[in-house]
């Protein structure tokens, strides 16, 4: 496996190179999990996760530095955009989360899955990130595959029939965090601009064009509260029905910030969710957190850094 871009991006005759992304900290929390803060070559924060597991490994990655979202629960909207990064920026994030986790040179483990749920819209980077994953999949590089990928949009409904156009693609989650416009209004704006209406039509055109083995899935954040009352669960449950939609649900209880005004769901509310929807034929499943304690979580990316916990990386680019 390279240790740096170069051997993925030759240098042209035009003298182009390759630019490196610096690792600036790297932390480790009590899971295992590793949450890499890096900067580009201006000087832009940029987040990387490592998430060890029994079976597989994954990454997350971000496509942006910032986000211009502004998601109400997530940590990362109180960046705002920064830039979108490059094809090359999120295939280095990659390289420098496998070198510190198995060394420099050594082979992709089978099974290492990859998750564009790092900080930023990925479907607002679409171009850098289909470059980047085909980069990524070459089998004499890293030969990680679309099928070992998964993409989180907030619900950029062009996007979403774009992707499905495209033969070889990584899986879709669709991020929710609310059954009705006049909620999700307030906790992802972007509804605003695509409704639920429009976005989960595009999501069954989208269903309708899955492959033997394609996962595609929503993603909801529990709000302690907010939006995760039985009457929530009941109209989640009725607005995927009505909408012929089967893909499972991640159920996420938020992760909590200093700086964010909500909190995680108890473990009682979650349940009560979860059954709900199961009741009314969603399949349901709750999606532990991993690295909260190092700021590493879904939503906590926000550049924080912590000198008492930040621990040296196990090897520098050159």
């Amino acid at each position: 496996m390279p240790a740096t871009l170069s051997k993925l991006f030759p240098v042209h005759k035009n003298n182009t190179t390759a630019r490196i992304i610096p690792l600036e900290e790297r932390y480790v929390a009590a899971d295992g999990t590793r949450r890499y803060l890096l900067k580009t070559h201006d000087g832009l924060p940029v987040e990387t996760v490592f998430i060890p597991e029994e079976r597989r490994d994954t990454i997350c990655f971000s496509s942006q530095s910032g986000c211009p979202l502004q998601c109400d629960f997530c940590l990362t909207a109180k960046l705002g955009l920064l830039r979108t990064l490059t094809a090359g920026e999120i295939v280095e994030q990659i390289i420098i989360a496998l070198n510190d986790a198995y060394g420099v040179g050594a082979k992709t483990p089978r099974g290492t899955n990859l998750v564009a749920m790092g900080a930023g819209e990925p479907f607002l980077a679409f171009d850098s990130l289909l470059k980047a994953l085909r980069v990524v999949a070459d089998s004499s590089g890293l030969h990680i595959v679309p099928n070992r990928v998964t993409v989180s949009t907030a619900g950029v409904v062009p996007k979403i029939k774009e992707l499905a156009a495209i033969p070889d693609r990584p899986h879709l989650a669709i991020s929710l965090a609310a059954p009705n416009d006049e909620l999700r209004d307030v906790l992802m704006p972007i509804n605003k601009r695509w409704p639920l209406a429009e976005l989960l039509a595009a999501c069954r055109e989208f269903e309708e064009s899955l492959r033997p083995g394609e996962r595609f899935t929503f993603e909801y954040v529990l709000l302690d509260g907010v939006n995760d009352s039985d009457a929530h669960a009941r109209q989640l449950a009725n607005l995927l029905n009505r909408h012929g939609l089967r893909a499972k649900v991640n159920l996420i209880p938020h992760n909590p910030a200093e700086g964010l005004p909500y909190s995680p769901s108890p473990e009682e509310r979650v349940q009560s969710f979860k059954v709900i929807l199961e009741s009314k034929g969603v399949r349901a499943f709750v999606r532990r957190p991993r690295g909260r304690d190092i700021y590493a979580a879904c939503g906590q990316l926000a550049a924080r850094r912590d000198n008492t916990t930040a621990q040296p990386a196990l090897y520098q680019l050159s």
